[in-house]
């Protein structure tokens, strides 16, 4: 047996590799939650999309695919990972106020097609380049509920540096 409770859909390299649409990702949520476990879908812009002033766009759009589809009795179980994908693996990560805009983005999004309960009860993770040095930063700000964690999870000195992280105290 194994003790899974999450399931990673929409990850930035599946929808570049593989060709996965926001339809695609969409089903996967579904299909994820109607098996009784929390989809973290993936939602971000490329840096084409990014420079064109398209991000709120280009993350209503993918987080609507799967508000379509998932049932809204469900909802709150799933996970957003906003994951600009300009930033992943570039060592060049959002700064904490562009995450916090992207992730506030997202909030207001599931407040206006699922209430503001279940948008207060979905967790929003921020994950790009995320590292032992910026991780705080990340989680200091008020709509980043958590981190996605990639190639900093290799190392385990490092991750576990990076599990220790805690935002800093308000002023």
């Amino acid at each position: 047996k194994l003790d899974v409770s999450y399931v990673i859909v929409g990850h930035s390299e599946r929808r570049r590799l593989f060709g996965e649409s926001d339809e695609v990702v969409a089903r996967k949520a579904s299909a994820v939650l109607g098996g009784g476990l929390a989809p973290i879908v993936c939602v971000g812009e490329t840096s084409d999309e990014r420079a064109s002033g398209d991000t709120g766009a280009v993350l209503a759009r993918q987080l609507d695919a799967v508000l379509e589809q998932a049932p809204a009795r469900e909802l709150d179980r799933m996970v957003i990972a906003y994951e600009p994908v300009w930033a992943i693996g570039s060592g060049t990560p959002a700064n904490p106020e562009d995450a916090e805009d992207a992730a506030a983005q997202l909030r207001r999004r599931l407040a206006e097609r699922a209430g503001d309960a279940v948008a207060a009860r979905v967790r929003i993770l921020y994950g790009g380049s995320v590292g032992v040095g910026n991780a705080a930063s990340f989680l200091g700000q008020v709509d980043v509920d958590g981190l996605l964690v990639g190639g900093a999870s290799l190392d385990p000195q490092r991750f576990a540096q990076l599990l220790g992280a805690q935002a800093p105290s308000p002023s």
